[in-house]
């Protein structure tokens, strides 16, 4: 953590003063000098934008809307919208499905199966 202004340092010390004591014991035990309390927040996952900049909201309900009702279910759904996730999150799992997925699909189109 960077080096903390007097005033910032203050500031610290009474965030953590007015903490519960088992709050306190859970920040001493990872470092009291490593904690940043003005750190800020990660941005929530829906507002997390792809290089589209599509949400994963808007990515999911156009993926879905391109389907036939018909032809997916709740499960069907749910998996899109974790692969989604993962490929806007670069998450390595979530990016080998998706390159196993493509290259599996090539094969099957070389080998006419498609």
């Amino acid at each position: 953590m960077a080096k903390l202004s007097p005033e910032d340092d203050k500031r610290k010390k009474a965030v953590f003063d007015c903490m519960s004591p088992r709050r306190q014991k859970h920040i001493l035990k990872k470092g009291y000098d490593q904690w940043d309390p003005f750190e800020e927040p990660k941005d929530p996952i829906d507002m997390r934008k792809d290089k589209t900049r599509r949400t994963s909201q808007s990515l999911i309900r156009e993926f879905l809307q391109s389907r036939l009702i018909e032809d997916y279910s709740n499960d069907f759904g749910r998996g899109a919208f974790d692969i989604c996730l993962g490929i806007i999150n670069e998450e390595e799992r979530y990016l080998g499905m998706y390159e196993f997925s493509c290259w599996y699909n090539e094969l099957l189109k070389m080998e006419g199966y498609e």
